[in-house]
């Protein structure tokens, strides 16, 4: 018994008995993955073969040139719902992964042939190895308004990564299998997804299971992806990996974004949109105490790590709660349709801590923002640990709290006429909007608590409600100590009842908003 700690082309000669056959899970199945990686894990690390030179060196517009003929597709013949599209590996993706395909015949290695593309020109045609590989590959459903009827909306490409979108999303955040010692000063590891196992799904299957190897200096692993789309994409994801090395910092279903900057930060100098980011907050429910805690992304100027106790993590994830074009006016980047994403945990984790980690961008291009689930434990040589949880990609709500939201952060100088007119403190204005204060009439006893933790001082704060768009703004003005960041909690209740969720906002000594220079 396992011992844990719990916490495309087909070749023309394939099409037919892929065609014909019909899923079988008797032939392979999870605890052949784990079998691979235990046994991987005793043996030494050998890192992926990078692809030649030439592909790691292409330009973002010349790799989006290497497209896959989508009448390659797998599973187009058998009618399912699901299908996949193979990628070239290339610019970020800089090695191959090994593909299979499990069905009632047995598995079946997917080879390569890069006669499955189309090339942006006959030279990179030729001088691409015919033994290269695949880089990964994208999950696809029907969809009448996108090209050749179908529209990706999952893929697996890149160390561990994965990304996914529900229903009127464009792609932004990624999820990952694993982090190791992400933001310390020894350097963050990237294990990859080395190997895949696709199951073929029965035609009408409304669900798709995938496996994957994880191979890592530090860590092996096994994983099982249970994945279906309707709003939101949702998948439930059982992980086993098996320690190598002792790791100082491990990651539980990390999620990267982005975070340039919003409405709670200084707009850079020459920027003319009001916002640019696939993410705006981290959310947290403690299932302990109930308490529902949103803290707001900054870019900050040095590299900031927060960590979030609870009792018993129900949830986490990274939100994307400005969901109109106006607040962004980027028509071409679609920030307002990013997805939202939201990690809950099944079993017992143990005890641990959110960590966010964010890093200073000058640009929107670089993912600079990190959230995962850390064990309390020491993770050492030789554990095996299993983390299962369910993944929702889609819109805000995938977290399904029924408390009212922090829907809008703003910060300025409260040194100033209608800011407070106190040296050093900020005015900080927060919107609260949804759940039990949807229909609350706006005399309602609606009332805030807000707490300076460590030296800050709360100097005012007090609610209005916001008739014309139906929400409820605290505002604050509060000062921090000298030298020190400024450090807040706030929520809302109707009388003895808490009815928000708890606004938690840290202010760095090294910002731009009491002036200074812009990013």
């Amino acid at each position: 018994m396992e011992r844990c700690r719990r916490g495309l082309v087909l070749l023309p000669a394939l099409m037919c008995w892929l065609f014909s056959a019909q899923v079988s899970a008797q032939g392979f199945g999870f605890q052949d993955v784990i079998d691979k990686a235990r046994e991987k894990a005793g043996e030494s690390y050998q890192a992926p073969t990078p692809v030649p030179q030439f592909l790691q060196e292409l330009s973002q517009e010349q790799y989006q040139g290497i497209r896959f003929k989508s009448e390659n597709s797998l599973w187009r013949e058998s009618g399912s719902h699901f299908q996949v599209s193979l990628m070239s590996p290339g610019l970020y993706f800089k090695h191959a992964v090994k593909l299979n395909v499990v069905d009632a015949q047995g598995v079946h290695d997917l080879p390569y042939d890069k006669n499955n593309f189309t090339y942006t020109s006959e030279e990179l045609a030729r001088r691409v190895p015919a033994d290269l590989g695949y880089g990964g590959f994208r999950l696809t459903y029907p969809d009448a308004d996108a090209e050749n009827g179908r529209r990706a909306f999952m893929v697996f490409a890149g160390a561990s990564y994965f990304r996914a979108i529900g229903k009127n999303n464009h792609f932004g955040l990624s999820a990952r299998g694993i982090a190791v010692n992400t933001g310390l000063p020894s350097g963050e590891q990237f294990p990859s997804f080395t190997e895949f196992w696709l199951i073929r799904p029965n035609a009408k299957a409304d669900t798709l299971t995938l496996y994957a190897l994880l191979d890592g200096r530090s860590l092996t692993g096994a994983y099982q992806f249970d994945i279906r789309l309707g709003d939101a994409a949702v998948m439930d994801v059982k992980s086993r990996l098996f320690i190598r090395n002792d790791i100082e910092k491990l990651g539980v279903a990390p999620l990267t974004s982005m975070f340039f900057y919003g409405g709670n930060t200084a707009r850079p100098v020459g920027e003319w949109r009001p916002r640019v980011h696939d993410s705006d907050g981290l959310l947290m429910h403690d299932g302990g105490s109930g308490e529902w805690l949103w803290r707001p992304l900054l870019n900050p100027k040095n590299l900031k790590i927060d960590y979030f106790s609870a009792a018993q993590v129900q949830g986490f994830g990274l939100m994307q709660r400005q969901t109109r074009f106006d607040d962004f006016q980027d028509f071409g980047a679609h920030y307002h349709e990013r997805p939202s994403a939201w990690v809950q945990p099944k079993g017992e984790w143990g005890k641990g801590r959110v960590s966010l980690v964010q890093l200073p961008s000058n640009n929107e291009v670089n993912n600079n923002i990190v959230a995962f689930w850390t064990p309390d434990e020491p993770v050492r040589q030789g554990q095996t640990l299993a983390y299962d949880y369910q993944l929702k990609v889609g819109a805000p709500t995938v977290s399904g709290s029924d408390r009212a939201s922090a829907v809008k952060t703003f910060v300025g100088d409260g040194n100033r006429a209608g800011g407070g007119n106190v040296e050093g403190a900020y005015r900080i204005v927060v919107d609260f909007a949804g759940g039990p204060l949807k229909d609350v009439p706006g005399n309602a006893p609606v009332t805030s608590d807000v707490i300076a933790e460590g030296d800050g001082e709360v100097i005012e704060h007090f609610v209005e409600f916001l008739a014309p768009v139906n929400r409820w703004r605290v505002s604050i003005l509060a000062r921090p100590a000298a030298d020190q960041p400024l450090s807040l909690r706030a929520f809302l209740k109707k009388g003895e009842d808490t009815v928000s969720e708890t606004w938690s906002y840290e202010i760095p000594v090294n910002n731009d908003i009491l002036g200074g220079d812009a990013r």
